[in-house]
């Protein structure tokens, strides 16, 4: 399972898997892979600066990749307080009758309020990129689109190759001309933030776009090396994973990181199916695939206001998060995923995925050879 972008970026297998968890993207770039670093949740970078030093001193040499979160409208800006005082009170009361109808406890005393993930601002990504590039990344991704053009620059004074996520072909063309690197073609079945077209549709059409421009990367229904190998049939060079990581036992964030076992997050997970998703805006603003539970049910009711625009969004539904989060009903949380998650159906480390990646790719490869040769 070797491309040119094995080469490129020094790496076993072109497998590039995004995670909010430090320790899983570790681990798939120890397993051969290049695991990819979600920075959006950090709201004071020099939390980034400590988890990226944690990140250099885990990856055994290998190289890792950070993902920022620039859109391409830039957001509303402003502080934390200023931004906290647009929300509607109305929305606000739906939230708090929302979890108290679901039996979502509070927030235990003591605990401060969040202030919501301010890593959606231009000028906090833009924290994160300058922070990212005094560790030695080997790729800066951008999950909503191409980064402004001076960001790109940046990246490529320091050698470092640039990444970003396209839901149509005009989105992909868009992000070559601005200099991007590696067009990830993400289809209507992945997870977070993703656009309407299936992607067994979407990555030929960007491949034949981009012609030898870029690189093409696969994303949205990945879970096996079976669709790995039938991403590399339809002409991508590798494929960027993100939800079937989300069951491995190294992914632990928040409260859930000291604890043994499933977290709620993840007891959730094990029990969907590739029907149990729904795309919505009441994640961040911007249309997400998550996991359908009671929470989003309650948004699609008659009674419910409609989502606000990014950030505010994300930062009206922060403490139910955590709230959620702390809880241990599975059937409440609140979680992006793709609609892979029928597949996740045991946790297991990073390193046993990926072998199973590894060997499904190459079941796959001797049937398609068996095929060609008859």
């Amino acid at each position: 399972m070797r491309t040119e972008l094995c080469d490129k970026f020094g790496i076993e297998y072109p497998i590039f898997g995004f995670t909010p968890s430090e320790h899983v993207a570790a681990a798939i770039s120890r397993a051969g892979g290049l695991g990819v670093l979600g920075c959006v949740r950090f709201n004071d970078p020099e939390e980034l600066e400590a988890v990226l030093v944690w990140m250099d001193n885990n990856t055994d040499g290998k190289p890792y990749g950070v993902d920022i979160v620039m859109p391409a409208k830039v957001p509303t800006e402003g502080t934390s307080m200023d931004l906290d005082a647009m929300i509607p009170d109305e929305h606000r009361a739906f939230v708090d009758r929302t979890l108290n109808d679901l039996g979502v406890p509070p927030l235990a005393t003591g605990v401060e309020h969040a202030a919501g993930v301010l890593g959606w601002l231009h000028s906090v990504a833009r924290a994160h990129v300058d922070v990212a590039l005094r560790h030695p990344i080997a790729l800066i991704a951008n999950a909503l689109g191409s980064p402004p053009k001076d960001v790109i620059d940046q990246a490529h004074e320091r050698g470092v190759p640039v990444a970003a996520l396209a839901g149509a072909v005009s989105h992909a063309r868009h992000h070559v001309e601005n200099g991007v690197d590696i067009v990830i073609a993400q289809g209507y079945e992945a997870g977070g933030h993703t656009g309407e077209i299936a992607s067994m549709v979407l990555v030929p059409e960007i491949v034949d776009a981009v012609g030898d421009d870029a690189h093409v990367l696969a994303a949205g229904g990945i879970g096996s090396g079976r669709q790995v190998a039938a991403a590399l049939a339809l002409g991508a060079q590798g494929v960027w994973m993100g939800s079937y990581w989300l069951t491995c036992s190294e992914y632990k964030l928040g409260s859930a990181a000291g604890s043994d076992g499933p977290s709620v997050v993840q007891r959730a997970l094990l029990g969907a199916t590739s029907a149990d998703t729904v795309r919505t805006r009441i994640f961040s603003g911007k249309p997400a695939r998550l996991l359908k539970t009671k929470w989003t049910d309650a948004w699609s009711k008659p009674d419910a206001p409609s989502p606000l625009p990014m950030p505010l969004q994300n930062i009206l539904v922060s403490d139910a998060h955590r709230r959620i989060a702390d809880s241990s009903d599975p059937e409440v949380v609140a979680m992006p995923v793709g609609q892979i998650v029928g597949r996740m159906n045991e946790i297991r480390p990073v390193a046993d995925v990926m072998a199973e990646l590894v060997s499904g790719f190459d079941s796959a490869a001797t049937r398609i050879a068996t095929a060609a040769a008859r």
